[in-house]
């Protein structure tokens, strides 16, 4: 049976580094999916997850699940909750990530607090308890990490953001000097018109070679959305579509791997005005 976890647990590092390269803060939401994972200058309830800057121009009340089906493979799907919370000074957010399955799993609970300046700039931060536990009495680990993030609008249709995930370096282990990675990501995106938003953005894993990506989103009407994007170290692409409904929206996306195949992706929302509270 050990022997048997060994062998699954390195299947599942190798194939988390060659999807993540290194990055063990996994991605979220079926929109930036879809969109390369373009995502450190979007502003939605998953911004909680990207970059919490976004939160503060989210204006609604809004709660978000999401699943994705790696590569078909149950043993390496990740599921996803966030929760945006406006008040009067800025915005809350909750999320929390789940990956594996019963011989090994991960979770991420961070809670993020994120501030507009004018309408043209937010900044925002997370406090991260990240967990990891491995079954047959290998045990559990467990460190605390922070997140910031800042957005910025300096002309009309750009957006800039950046953020920084572990920039502490938080200790896993004492053992080899063992720490969680430490990730910038810088981008911008442009919003050609009300239907067309196009997003790039490098991240760089302190520890590895910079990782690029672009994304697209094109509005047909007001309730559907297409999206396709593309990302480096390995190459992916994806594509994907939205449907929002007044409050509810729908997200379904996919990523594809040449080795290792596709991954689909599901993520669903629901929004309340807070002028209805």
């Amino acid at each position: 049976m050990k022997k048997n976890i060994h062998l699954f647990l390195s299947i599942t590092l190798l194939t988390t580094n060659i999807v993540l390269s290194g990055n063990d803060d996994y991605l979220l939401g079926a929109r930036s999916s879809a969109m390369g994972n373009a995502s450190v200058t979007l502003a939605d309830a998953w911004s909680a997850h990207h970059n919490q800057a976004g939160l503060a121009f989210v204006g609604d009340y809004t709660g978000g699940v999401y699943y994705e089906d790696r590569f078909l493979l149950k043993e390496l799907s990740i599921k996803g909750a966030v929760l945006a919370i406006p008040v009067k000074g800025g915005t809350f957010g909750l999320c929390v990530t789940d990956f594996g399955y019963k011989l090994y799993k991960e979770n991420k609970y961070s809670l993020s607090f994120a501030k507009a300046f004018g309408n043209k700039f937010s900044a925002g931060v997370a406090m991260d308890y990240l967990s990891t536990r491995v079954a047959e009495g290998y045990g559990s680990r467990a460190v605390f990490a922070a997140e910031v993030g800042i957005q910025a609008k300096p002309l009309k249709g750009l957006t800039l953001g950046a953020h920084i995930y572990n920039p502490t370096r938080a200790k896993i282990a004492a053992y080899d000097d063992e720490r969680l990675p430490t990730i910038i990501r810088i981008g911008a995106n442009y919003l050609f018109s009300d239907k067309v938003i196009l997003a790039v953005e490098t991240e760089k894993d302190i520890s590895f070679k910079p990782v690029f990506k672009a994304g697209i989103e094109y509005k047909i009407v007001k309730e559907f959305y297409l999206r396709a994007g593309i990302s480096s170290l390995p190459v992916m692409s994806s594509f994907g579509f939205g449907i929002n409904l007044k409050n509810f929206r729908m997200d379904v996306s996919a990523a594809y791997h040449q080795v290792l195949g596709f991954s689909p992706q599901l993520g669903l929302s629901y929004s309340i005005g807070r002028s209805n509270n």
